[in-house]
């Protein structure tokens, strides 16, 4: 390989190999595909032109259909213009023009499609009065510099534009980051095109690791955000997100689901003696013995408010024996409950724990305003757990009758006794319930 080609294949392989990394790490993304694309354009544009278009003219000269080695180009543009299009849909749009921005990008796109145009229509006046012109102020001032230059330059202008209305929304941290990073890169990468030889490998390896710093920030933070999620909500949810993408999996639906909830008995009076750092700690071991046990049963906790936790098993993953899961997480969290209250209380001030357990139809769905979106569940069952929760005595569960009649196995069935028809508050006629044997 001819030495004066290294610096710039090796500056293409980087580009191939962060296309490579960000598409591995993310495939189904449709932001991470196309940021791939858009790396992958700049890795191809520049091999293109170092091992192909380069050697091609100096020994035969253009051929009339040297424009195609423009391609790669635009194709970075547009790819790139893609990506912040896509990362636009994901930030909340805080009443700003939504529309206008997207319209700049689409605009910043057409340009570029122009410039690849424009080069096929005339490719030998692109290769001899643009390429590497930049530092010539006697070429940059040619009309002819103008026709490629001057769509490449407005494109940028616009991409740039569009990202900064994007910041203004005051995305989250991780996403500023990484579009931050991305336009103070996007000039460095896009002055490759027309800088010398000895120059543009620089500048376009200086651009892409501008962007590799807020790329790899961006995941960095997502990944200690799914590490500390991923405590409070089942497995199986992460997997559902990264098979079908978030968006099925918190899309609002209909289903029946069994509903746990438990808190902790005497609470407010043992808050209101003890010292608020050990109250801090208690709530810290009782929120992990409750996460640990709906992740072992694949429920999903949707509420922790105080003393108070609400578990949902069946949405947003579907389960045919979400009842006996039900029952499963109320039983682990009783065992839970029980040892930690033994150990926290003490001759005057005692804690205890209740479950209730109810089954039914609800409303599942992701609701909220821009600043703040939350997972959330409406119907009866909701409730029901919540009322059979506030009856329990220390170390019970009361379940509902339809939780009773989904469990299948007999073992299970004879676990449950008839207990007393309860008169809840929301409910009209007194309900019937079941407690939940102690193992």
């Amino acid at each position: 390989m001819n030495p004066e080609h290294t610096a710039p294949v090796i500056v293409a392989l980087l580009a191939l190999g962060m296309a490579l990394a960000f598409i591995v790490a993310d495939r189904r993304s449709p932001t991470s595909q196309a940021l791939a694309l858009f790396l992958g354009s700049v890795g191809l544009a520049i091999g293109v032109g170092v091992l192909i278009a380069d050697p091609l003219i100096k020994t035969r000269g253009m051929p009339s259909w040297g424009g195609v080695f423009a391609l790669p180009d635009m194709l970075a543009f547009v790819f790139a213009y893609e990506w912040l299009l896509r990362v636009r849909r994901t930030v909340p749009t805080r009443d700003l023009n939504t529309r206008g921005a997207d319209n700049m990008l689409r605009a910043a796109q057409a340009l570029a499609v122009f410039y690849a145009a424009a080069s096929l229509y005339a490719p030998a006046l692109r290769y001899e009065q643009f390429a590497n012109a930049l530092l010539d102020a006697r070429a940059i001032l040619n009309p002819a510099f103008l026709l490629f230059g001057l769509p490449l330059v407005l494109s940028l202008l616009l991409g740039v534009a569009s990202g900064l209305l994007m910041l203004n929304r005051r995305p989250d941290r991780a996403e500023t980051l990484r579009v931050l990073a991305f336009l103070l890169g996007a000039p460095f990468m896009a002055s490759g095109i027309v800088l010398p030889a000895g120059l543009a490998p620089v500048s376009t390896a200086i651009g892409l690791l501008i962007f590799l710093v807020g790329a790899v920030q961006y995941h960095v933070i997502q990944g200690r955000r799914a590490q500390f999620m991923s405590r409070f909500l089942a497995p199986q949810v992460a997997e559902l997100v990264r098979e079908q993408g978030l968006r099925s999996a918190t899309k609002e639906k209909t289903l029946e689901v069994s509903v746990v909830c438990c808190d902790l008995r005497g609470f407010t009076a043992f808050s209101a003696a003890t010292s608020s750092q050990r109250v801090i700690q208690i709530l810290r071991e009782y929120y992990d013995a409750v996460g640990a046990a709906a992740t072992a049963c694949g429920g999903t906790i949707k509420d922790q408010a105080g003393d108070g936790v609400l578990v949902l098993v069946g949405a947003p993953i579907a389960f045919e024996d979400h009842a006996r899961r039900a029952l499963d997480l109320a039983k682990g969290i009783r065992s839970s409950g029980l040892e930690l209250a033994k150990r926290w209380s003490d001759a005057e001030l005692q804690l205890g724990v209740g479950v209730g357990v109810a089954s039914g139809y609800v409303t599942v769905g992701v609701i909220g305003a821009a600043s703040r979106l939350e997972y959330t569940a409406v119907g009866p069952a909701v409730n029901l757990a919540s009322r059979l929760c506030s009856e329990a005595a220390h170390g019970q569960v009361l379940v509902d009758a339809r939780t009773t009649e989904l469990v299948q196995a007999e073992t299970e069935r004879s676990a449950l006794r008839p207990g007393d028809a309860l008169q809840l508050k929301g409910f009209p006629q007194p309900v019937q319930s079941y407690v939940l044997a102690a193992t």
